[in-house]
């Protein structure tokens, strides 16, 4: 399977960490480095992998067991060597969020080594 392939299935496992409410999809969509870092209506929010796995496993019920919409629009990957920056649009929790991913590939393995999210208004 090509990066770009990789890079798509990595930002799959991304959205239904989210969509799941999978604290054990965070751990593998992302490395144990990683940050989490954006605006909300309070202000700047920075967490690590694990106050993001909690966070997204303590909306329960889920937006999938909720039947919420699905969103998710890779707009685009950039790939330089074992680097690459995914922009992603998705829904969740009734925003529409506009994702910065830097990615990092160890091995054979992509992770998302950082997240910069922007929140672009109320979901559709």
């Amino acid at each position: 399977m090509n990066n770009e392939k990789q890079i798509e299935n990595l930002i799959q496992i991304y959205f239904e960490c989210m969509y799941e409410s999978s604290a054990d999809k965070v751990h593998s969509a992302f490395h144990a480095n990683a940050k989490i870092t954006g605006y909300l209506e309070d202000g700047l929010e920075q967490m690590s992998v694990t106050d993001f796995a909690n966070f997204v496993e303590s909306q329960v019920p889920s937006p999938k067991e909720k039947g919420a919409a699905i969103r998710l629009d890779i707009l685009s990957i950039e790939i330089a060597g074992n680097t690459a920056i995914a922009r992603v649009r998705d829904d969740y929790l009734g925003m529409t969020f506009l994702d910065t991913l830097s990615l990092l590939k160890e091995g054979d393995k992509w992770s998302i080594y950082n997240k910069l999210f922007h929140v672009e208004g109320p979901s559709s």
